[in-house]
């Protein structure tokens, strides 16, 4: 009786160790990784920001930053080392054998270049003497397979014109088109809301099945490794601390670095709890009656309506959870609100100013009364002031009598509130963490002693672990200084972590509101049964028995 060998694994990586220079020397940035991907697998890479995670990633790929250098291990591609490959060889297999998805399918794709042109040029580098037409024609066989309905037409479009999720299954298929063995996807769903995230990881999903493809994820969201990973590989500090099956790993962590990576994941509850209207507080701090935002164009007579008739109040010392999908409205809401986007009819009163109404230093006055914390704190922040002038930038726009000496304090003030060092009001913004620069945001937004704070999808951006410390630090201040908050987010498991009551929008309209913990457990429209369905539970054994529903129109 023959014996039957077990298949090798399209990527196997042995002690891997990866040094890069400085100029206060080298660094060890990988130490001794060691780890497969098996044919139709998922494997899932996690942990904290800096862990290695990516560094991994553009190893098996060769492309790595300069001054990184590979010193010791083996990258073996069905038995071949990568590493010691010649580069005309490794571009062979780059693209071709293994692709890559990358993280922002912004700066993926080519703004200037049609959705299909770039497509067809990843395929026609690896099949130059392929004639033009077979490529489209492949090209659009492709973007049919992550389900791009209308492929050939829409082909010719933009970047711009498409949404978010169109665009990043426009990156998946350019990943696809070469029919690669290995997939290598580094954050595919990270700022997505729920509905398209669930998109992209079903086609994922079914990608693997049909083509028993090998999928290497990298994520910071245990609920997406949840939903997805057969096996985990957890990173701390370039090394791997633990790895074992998915359930294993969820239902029984080993190791303490692992236990608190799902320790720091918001837990979404279980419980469904009577539904029942959240008594307000009077007088509310934010008033929207009847509010409507169009914004026009010069060649169109008629406006697009991103806010429709919506009306909400944010009691005082609370906070609202505002979802829905991009599109619906979120975060033009929260412009109107602090003046950075045309009110066209309705109302918003913060306390008992109506904001309409105001001009010049009425307005400006006004403004004191609120603050904002911004996504991305790497492009909120001005790159070229220190992190205690960015912080006392308002108090020099609203308090111009205010002393430096005074300023100084308060800005030492409002760092020792979000839990950074006093010293650090001379660094810079590239100096900190995202994590850190979040904190200097937040602190900022505080500086006026605001009634309201608006918070457009303040942790989206961040892993798990820097998520949870900073929404410990903004529980704390909200308790400790009473501010109210709007806070927005596609992150339900957040949401009702943090708000009282939640308002559902969709395509700028409110579709369900009410309290937080009946909306998002017992939801009551079929709109926001979708958004509840769709966002993955940190527990494979639920996930995986939900049978998640997916929105096919994006």
């Amino acid at each position: 009786m023959t014996k039957q060998t077990a298949p090798t694994p399209p990527l196997a990586v042995h002690d891997l160790t990866l040094d890069i220079s400085t100029p206060q020397g080298k660094v060890r940035i990988l130490e001794d990784v060691a780890f497969e991907v098996r044919p139709g697998e998922i494997v899932g890479i996690v942990g904290e920001s800096g862990s290695g995670k990516s560094m991994t990633a553009l190893s098996v790929l060769r492309i790595l930053p300069a001054g990184a250098r590979i010193v010791g291990g083996r990258i073996e591609f069905e038995g071949v080392d990568l590493a010691t490959l010649s580069s005309g060889r490794m571009r062979r297999i780059r693209g071709r054998r293994i692709a890559m998805v990358f993280q922002d399918h912004m700066t993926t794709l080519d703004p200037v270049i049609s959705i299909g042109a770039q497509i067809e040029e990843a395929y026609r580098i690896h099949h130059p003497r392929v004639p033009r037409a077979k490529a489209r024609e492949k090209m659009v066989e492709t973007l049919e397979l992550v389900g791009v309905p209308d492929a050939a037409d829409r082909s010719k479009q933009y970047p711009h014109q498409w949404s978010g999720g169109m665009r990043q299954r426009a990156v998946i298929a350019m990943a696809l088109i070469n029919d690669p063995d290995l997939i290598i996807a580094d954050e595919p769903t990270t700022a997505l809301d729920v509905t398209i995230q669930a998109e992209i990881l079903a086609v994922l999903r079914e990608l693997r099945d049909r083509r028993s493809l090998a999928i290497m994820l990298i994520t910071h969201d245990m609920g997406v490794i949840a939903d997805m990973a057969d096996r985990i590989v957890v990173m701390k500090e370039g090394k791997v601390v633990e790895m074992a099956e998915a359930h294993a790993l969820f239902s029984s962590p080993e190791h303490p670095y692992t236990r608190k990576l799902l320790d720091a994941v918001p837990q979404p509850s279980d419980a469904t709890p009577e539904r029942g209207r959240v008594e307000e507080a009077e007088p509310a701090a934010l008033q929207v009656s009847d509010l409507v935002v169009e914004y026009h164009r010069s060649w169109r007579r008629q406006g697009v309506r991103a806010v429709d008739g919506v009306s909400f109040s944010v009691p005082a010392g609370q906070v609202l959870g505002l979802v829905g999908e991009s599109g619906s409205g979120k975060s033009t809401i929260g412009k109107a609100i602090v003046g950075l986007a045309p009110i066209t009819a309705g109302s918003i009163r913060v306390g008992d100013v109506e904001l309409k109404a105001l001009r010049g230093g009425q307005a400006r006055a006004a403004r004191e009364r609120f603050g904002m914390v911004f996504q991305d704190p790497a492009s909120s922040l001005n790159p070229r002031m220190t992190i205690g002038e960015c912080i006392a930038e308002p108090l020099v726009a609203h308090r111009r009598t205010m002393s430096r000496t005074a300023r100084h304090a308060r800005v030492v003030e409002l760092l020792e509130q979000v839990q950074l060092p006093a010293a650090w009001t001379t660094r810079f913004p590239h100096e900190l963490s995202g994590g850190q620069r979040q904190r200097v945001g937040i602190a900022r937004a505080l500086a006026l002693d605001p009634e309201l704070l608006i918070a457009d999808e303040p942790t989206s951006a961040l892993d798990v672990s820097v998520q949870a410390a900073v929404l410990e630090v903004f529980q704390d201040l909200q308790q400790r200084l009473g501010f109210s908050c709007l806070f927005i987010s596609h992150d339900l498991a957040v949401v009702e972590l943090l708000s009282e009551n939640v308002v559902v929008l969709q395509q700028g309209q409110i579709v369900e509101e009410g309290n937080a913990r009946s909306v998002l457990n017992d939801p009551q429209t079929e709109y926001a049964r979708r958004l509840v369905d769709a966002a993955p539970f940190p527990d494979p054994a639920r996930q995986r028995a939900r049978h998640v529903t997916r929105i096919t129109n994006v």
